[in-house]
């Protein structure tokens, strides 16, 4: 998942954004929507590229990577998360993120993670599927 090195999250703002290009004052972004809206964010906001964020498990030395976790995500289920992240009780949560990653690490991972990680997933499968594909074509010439 070699976009997800591309691919960013912006805090305090919803959704995620294709890194475009770093200028002297920050960075240009466009939206992963239908809208491909571009902005400047400036260099002072916190930035999270997704290819760079992991789940906890309960292994303290351990961690998976997010891209991982979003390649089981499509494996088990495709596009039909049916969870709705925003309605779902914690414990709910958990437990369809224990299908996932079944040793996370309860203490260190926290709900608003799990709900973010659903979001994110759906937002990827909807509007950048080749960050899938890729992948299963890596695999493939190995």
């Amino acid at each position: 998942m070699e976009l997800l090195q591309e691919v960013a999250n912006i805090s305090g703002k919803a959704g995620l954004y294709r890194i475009i290009k770093p200028s002297r004052a920050g960075v240009i972004v466009e939206t992963l929507d239908e809208s491909k809206k571009r902005e400047m964010v400036s260099a002072n906001a916190k930035v999270s590229v997704l290819k760079e964020i992991s789940i906890y498990t309960e292994d303290i030395n351990h961690s998976v990577p997010l891209g991982d976790i979003f390649m089981t995500l499509k494996e088990k289920y495709a596009d039909k998360v049916e969870i709705d992240p925003k309605s779902a009780s914690p414990k709910e949560l958990f437990e369809f993120f224990a299908t996932v990653l079944p040793d996370f690490d309860k203490d260190r991972v926290y709900p608003t993670d799990i709900k973010k990680i659903i979001n994110w997933y759906k937002i990827l499968f909807a509007n950048l599927p080749e960050a899938f594909e890729v992948q299963a074509e890596a695999e493939e010439k190995e």
